[in-house]
């Protein structure tokens, strides 16, 4: 397996912060002794990277130490800040190639998390907002195509939230689990794999944007899809493995090329020497550029949720809901359930909050005792905001302020755009009437649905 997360034992001072933090018990050692990772039971969320507080020092590994480590992790010199022995395998450098080839279309999008904390790389107040100057600082890096990851949540809540209608309606596998956070899908794969038919079969925002950008945009765009290099921003370091699986070449070859996290991201920008606090605001290309609040709340825990039910309400009733703000869903405890009325129906729905806070959850649901239709489960401690590859956090009261600020944003945005749910976005409208026809259609099914574990497609419908 291609190592995602990995301890530098060299580094590692045994303080087990990050054993501490590890959802799936996946980190192994003694007490002050260097911690090891078993690959086996790794769900490559990246809280450990998060939480380590091991650094290369003059002081401790000798002069030189630290510029040694970084060239062994193939990091650029415009990492300034101290390197930890926890930490994701980067790939800046094939992201440097594949910018640099003439012969290839790099086309990259950004997830809605992403735009809530990269200022915080450049100095900015936690939580800052920077969806415009995002888009200006992907333009100048020198990318072909700046697309939004956000659009194809949205299209994933059409996917997602008609597949839960269809499996309530026609008695289906209930409850129905989301299945766009990869380290919730690993962790139900190696403890629950008996369970997996109770994931939703529509693919992340992620593996929707690139089979999306390989099929509907080259077509759009009148390129060979051979040509396009797609690259993708993450708050996550397990959607570098996601997008490795091997399920995930429904546009004929990789539909994600690489990712890249938040603070590569950030590692990439000062590189090229872009003054990212005063770019001008700029906008995402079209035609996957446009996004709806409901995009945008993936981010936060119970945003998955909150965004299918605005719209799955309104496929099922035909009328628009009352209230967009489904607070009933917010919060930051570890399992919530609501019951929501949607026209003559009652949907009982579930979300979990931290990867640690699901066994009991799945094990009820083995016990035939768990009375729900529909269940998000996010890996990381208040969701994508929250990731593995989101700015490092240094000092532990900072995270819970990081959290709220992050979150906080995140709602504003929601609050601030013109359009709140993804049946409303236009370029969904479009993609669907010039391309997909219709949600849960032939194409949606064969290039926007997976099946994991090596079930046969087929073996979901």
């Amino acid at each position: 397996m291609t190592t995602i997360i990995a301890i530098d034992e060299e580094l590692c001072t045994g303080c087990q912060e990050c054993s501490r933090v590890c959802p799936n018990l996946a980190i192994e050692g003694l007490p002050h002794k260097p911690q090891k990772i078993n690959v086996d039971k790794c769900v490559n969320c990246g809280q450990c990277v998060q939480k380590c507080k091991s650094y290369a020092s003059a002081a401790e590994h000798g002069f030189g130490a630290r510029d040694k480590v970084r060239i062994l992790r193939n990091l650029p010199e415009s990492v300034t800040e101290p390197i930890f022995a926890a930490y994701n395998v980067s790939h800046i450098d094939e992201v440097l190639r594949a910018l640099a080839d003439p012969n290839l279309e790099t086309w990259v999008s950004s997830a809605p998390a992403v735009r809530v904390a990269i200022a915080e790389e450049f100095g900015a107040p936690l939580g800052t907002l920077a969806a415009g100057k995002l888009a200006a600082a992907l333009r100048r890096v020198g990318f072909d195509k700046i697309y939004d990851t956000n659009f194809a949540a949205d299209v994933t809540i059409m996917e997602e939230g008609s597949e839960l209608i269809e499996r309530v309606k026609n008695n289906g596998v209930l409850p129905m689990f989301t299945s766009c956070c990869p380290a919730w899908v690993r962790y139900l794969e190696l403890n629950y794999p008996e369970l997996r038919k109770h994931l939703s079969t529509t693919k992340s925002p992620q593996q929707i944007q690139g089979v999306l950008e390989k099929t509907y945009g080259a077509r759009y765009a009148n390129i060979d899809p051979k040509k396009i290099y797609s690259v993708s921003i993450m708050p996550c370091t397990a959607k570098q493995f996601e997008s490795g699986r091997p399920e995930m070449v429904d546009s004929g070859s990789r539909d994600v090329d690489v990712v890249l996290t938040t603070r590569e991201l950030a590692y990439l920008i000062k590189l090229k020497g872009i003054d990212f606090l005063n770019l001008p605001d700029e906008t995402f290309d079209l035609p996957m550029g446009d996004y709806t609040g409901a995009g945008e709340i993936f981010g936060v825990t119970g945003g998955v949720m909150e965004a299918a039910l605005r719209t799955g309400y309104e496929l099922l009733t035909g009328q628009a809901l009352p209230n967009l703000d489904i607070t009933a869903v917010r919060g930051t405890d570890g399992f919530r359930t609501a019951n929501i009325s949607v026209g003559d129906l009652t949907l009982k729905v579930g979300v979990v909050t931290g990867l640690k806070n699901v066994k009991p959850v799945l094990e009820s649901l083995k016990a035939g005792q768990l009375d729900l239709h529909f269940v998000e489960v996010m890996t990381c401690p208040e969701g994508c905001v929250t990731g593995g590859g989101q700015p490092k956090l240094i000092v532990d009261k900072d995270f819970e302020d990081a959290y709220k600020a992050r979150t906080k944003s995140t709602y504003d945005h929601d609050l601030q755009l013109p359009l709140r749910k993804s049946h409303e976005n236009p370029s969904v409208i479009k993609l669907y009437e010039s391309f997909l026809q219709k949600p849960l259609g032939h194409e949606s099914h064969i290039l926007l649905h997976t099946a994991y574990c090596g079930d046969s497609k087929d073996g979901h419908h």
